[in-house]
């Protein structure tokens, strides 16, 4: 396709992990065109001294964020930035008619005020927040295709929402019992220096954090919540694995029917997913690992019942930062632009 067919794309906060991924992932796009990379620490390197290994195929510095450059520019962008800043560039930039893709937590949530007491930050933006649409593309497809601004999802409301929609909105399971225990991969702590991420640190050992208190708790009610008809909560405690990429979700909860057994759930699940490409239930008895999605930007599922509990067991596997993060916001945009939902998306992990 002609280099005129594509369209204009920038980068904001390119320097972090998340950034980086984008970048990585749009040069095999067929239809975009990197047109501005931008942040605030790293303004004025060249992107190839940040990421030697993408120094042949980017040839761009990263420039200081300027609203007015970006959108002279730029017919989509994504913001890549920390928490509690998206919310003061994304009315501008929609104002000036570009599309915006929020990878922060700061368009996710219908309440700003749940969004303020869990993140410590006052928001003027209301009616652009209004607007924004949650960019799951598996539950919110049809609301994706018509958005201007999409509030990502964070990484482990991914991996936990993706094994527990289907209970909830076919009203399997009685929702008050669900536990999501989740393992996340270092690189979802970001680029910039933590001592809990040091090699020292973090090699060799297993441990929980943000226990009863991690801020992507209420992202997942409230996605719950809108699939079961009613108010949901639900425990999550996260962990920290020693290694760089990848989440596995262990979803539990009490099934309504305890005659329901794992093939039933399987034909359900099936039909759920039937129309996305990127997830892949697993047949009777094969549980999903992290490293069959390292890389990609599929979802795998696997899903058990135990009669002796009455309990469903669903594990979910994900890449945090490609189905986590980059990759979803690519395949959001996909979506609105009437693309093919798979493009320029991989599919196939490098294994082992």
């Amino acid at each position: 396709m002609g280099e005129l067919e594509k369209i204009s794309v920038g980068v904001i906060g390119a320097s972090g992990y998340g950034g980086v991924q984008l970048v990585r992932l749009l040069q095999d796009h067929p239809l975009i065109k990197i047109a501005y990379l931008g942040g605030k620490d790293s303004a004025g390197q060249s992107y190839g001294e940040i990421y030697p290994h993408l120094s042949h195929v980017v040839n761009l510095n990263v420039e200081p964020i300027d609203v007015e450059a970006i959108a002279s520019r730029c017919e989509v962008v994504f913001l890549g930035l920390p928490n509690g800043l998206a919310c003061d560039l994304a009315p501008s930039l929609i104002e000036k008619g570009c599309k915006v893709l929020d990878l922060s937590a700061d368009y996710r949530f219908s309440n700003l005020d749940t969004y303020s007491s869990w993140y410590n930050k006052d928001r003027s933006d209301l009616e652009t927040a209004k607007t924004a649409v949650y960019g799951l593309p598996e539950l919110y497809r049809d609301d994706i295709k018509s958005a201007s601004l999409i509030g990502c999802p964070g990484c482990y409301p991914t991996a936990s929402l993706m094994a527990l929609s289907p209970l909830l909105k076919q009203g399997l399971i009685l929702p008050e019992t669900t536990i999501i225990d989740a393992k996340s991969g270092t690189s979802g702590g970001g680029r910039q220096a933590k001592t809990n991420l040091l090699l020292a640190e973090a090699e060799g050992s297993f441990g929980a954090y943000g226990v009863a208190k991690h801020r992507h708790t209420p992202e997942i009610e409230q996605v719950c919540s809108d699939l079961a008809g009613q108010e949901v909560r639900v425990q999550f405690t996260p962990h920290l694995l020693p290694m760089v990429r990848g989440i596995l979700a262990t979803v539990y909860a009490t099934l309504r029917d305890p005659g329901l057994v794992r093939e039933d759930l399987l034909t359900i699940y099936s039909a759920f997913y039937r129309s996305s490409p990127f997830v892949k239930i697993l047949s009777n008895g094969m549980y999903p690992q992290t490293k069959w999605a390292c890389g990609t930007n599929l979802c795998y599922l696997g899903i058990e019942t135990d009669p002796r509990t009455d309990r469903v067991i669903v594990l979910s596997a994900i890449d945090n930062l490609i189905k986590g993060q980059a990759g979803q916001a690519i395949q959001c945009l996909n979506i609105m632009m009437g693309w093919q939902e798979t493009l320029g998306l991989p599919q196939l992990a490098f294994y082992p």
